[in-house]
């Protein structure tokens, strides 16, 4: 895990208030004592992680980005809420801790830290052995499997979102993001969300989805890569259609999303298992058919270069903290290329 500490001890980073945070700590949070220190966990590209600790506990904080121009895609609340709900399921998650929205000037939610690396980048998962990189990329697809078992009724998200409707919603959705934060023409994306729109088909099923799901978003035990300790980083969940979780997964491992992680980023590793293994294992261990992936596979590629277009955006109106953004822009082009191949069944 990469941190950027705060310019001082004792000093707040941007984007938190370390007095106003230690009163609400010692007020909410079990076991704190001492001086609130906190330093920024590089890597994210959408809401604010730090890593905050009373030199005895850690904690991690997440917050929005300092420049909302998605405003629906960062609900803390919803983000907290569903990683309180699968404790105590197969879903591994960090143990929630408290949510606020009245001590900063944005919501927040506060969990547990959770020891164990996190894979950015290719060159950290090479130092894996091969074999315990095909094993860690197997586990992955069987905690996505378990995810979408998991019967929302049953930890309480019946109500957390709308199934019914949910792959027209998704198109709909992220095509007026687009608007929102677009800085430039560019007719791929018009062309990938009419083809979106004209060939959605009827949900698959429905289930708690994640929303972006890949192996940056895991945290994996420090003493086997073949076992996930948690899901991270929430605030896409919500009540959809399972295999949209799955497509999203793919297109993460093709090199055009590079950009987005500053980089040669962990999903894009040609170790990791093949789209065909990979989609096998998911089949095998949810029964679900797979029979008009293509779709799924080209929303994948219109959400992520949405987002991409919108991490571009505050970059440029100099919303964002920490390094890696100067070349997320180059991704939007490319993805949104990469998703009308998708939908005519070219998949490399």
């Amino acid at each position: 895990m990469t941190t950027t500490p705060a310019t001082g001890p004792g000093s707040s980073p941007d984007g938190l208030d370390l007095h106003a945070l230690t009163g609400f700590f010692a007020a909410h949070v079990p076991g704190f004592g001492g001086t609130l220190e906190a330093e920024l966990i590089a890597g994210g590209k959408s809401n604010l992680t730090f890593l905050l600790t009373d030199g005895t506990h850690r904690w991690v904080l997440r917050r929005p980005p300092l420049g909302n121009l998605t405003p629906s895609a960062h609900d803390m609340l919803r983000e907290y809420r569903v990683v309180a709900a699968l404790s105590g399921t197969d879903v591994p998650v960090a143990p929630a801790v408290a949510y606020d929205d009245t001590v900063l000037d944005v919501p927040f939610a506060l969990v547990e830290y959770v020891d164990g690396p996190v894979l950015r980048t290719e060159r950290q998962l090479h130092e894996l052995p091969d074999a315990d990189i095909e094993r860690c990329g197997y586990a992955l697809v069987d905690v996505l499997a378990s995810l979408h078992s998991v019967d929302p009724e049953t930890v309480g998200l019946g109500d957390f979102g709308k199934p019914a409707g949910y792959l027209q919603r998704q198109v709909r959705r992220w095509y007026d993001q687009w608007q929102r934060v677009r800085t430039r023409d560019l007719p791929d994306i018009d062309a990938l969300h009419a083809r979106l729109a004209e060939l959605c088909p009827p949900e698959s099923g429905a289930s708690i989805v994640h929303g972006d799901y890949r192996i940056d978003n895991t945290i994996l035990d420090p003493d086997d890569p073949g076992r996930v300790r948690a899901v991270v980083d929430w605030e896409m969940a919500t009540l959809g259609d399972p295999l949209a979780d799955l497509g999203l997964y793919l297109v993460y491992a093709d090199p055009s999303f590079a950009p987005v992680l500053s980089g040669s980023a962990a999903s894009t590793s040609a170790k990791l298992p093949s789209a065909g293994a990979v989609a096998q294992r998911y089949a095998d261990a949810s029964g679900r058919d797979l029979s008009r992936f293509e779709f799924y596979l080209g929303l994948g590629y219109f959400k992520i270069a949405v987002v991409a277009e919108g991490i571009h955006a505050r970059y440029r109106q100099g919303m964002t903290r920490g390094e890696g953004f100067d070349h997320v822009g180059e991704a939007v082009a490319p993805l949104a290329a990469g998703g009308l191949r998708a939908l005519k069944g070219d998949i490399a």
